[in-house]
């Protein structure tokens, strides 16, 4: 018998670059500051943007989890200024890998644009997970 590793890319996974491509040409295509140069460029930006924030959401759990688990003020005060400095932090990272890894051929615009772009796309995801994952017997209303 062979054994099965686990896969790497799962298919939410997929549907959520989907999801981040949809969001991000309609954000190119309303917003003047956000810009990029052609589909294939969305669609790469998606997976940056995929695999940026799959990082930062799996920190601010771990830090989360360090807030609710300090028995001490000091410790809980430090993951407190962690968590401040983290959520900032991420969206400043956003910019800069897009820059890095696109130059001039994607711009996300300025803080506060993908500030709200990164909302909108954690709102989206979480919209089109609730959608798609399966209800179970005891939760459906009939």
């Amino acid at each position: 018998m062979r054994a099965t590793r686990p896969r790497l890319i799962q298919p939410i996974d997929v549907v959520d670059v989907f999801v981040y491509v949809v969001v991000l040409a309609l954000t190119v295509q309303f917003l003047p500051e956000v810009l990029s140069e052609s589909f294939v460029l969305t669609l790469l930006t998606a997976v940056l943007l995929k695999i940026i924030l799959e990082v930062v959401l799996v920190v601010k759990k771990a830090v989360a989890g360090r807030i609710r688990s300090a028995d001490r003020v000091l410790p809980r005060i430090v993951a407190i200024a962690t968590l401040v400095l983290v959520l900032p932090g991420s969206k400043l990272l956003v910019l800069w890998a897009v820059d890095t890894v696109f130059g001039d051929a994607v711009s996300l615009g300025g803080f506060f644009a993908v500030t709200g772009l990164i909302i909108v796309l954690m709102l989206s995801r979480a919209g089109v997970r609730a959608v798609l994952t399966p209800k179970t017997e005891a939760t459906t209303v009939r």
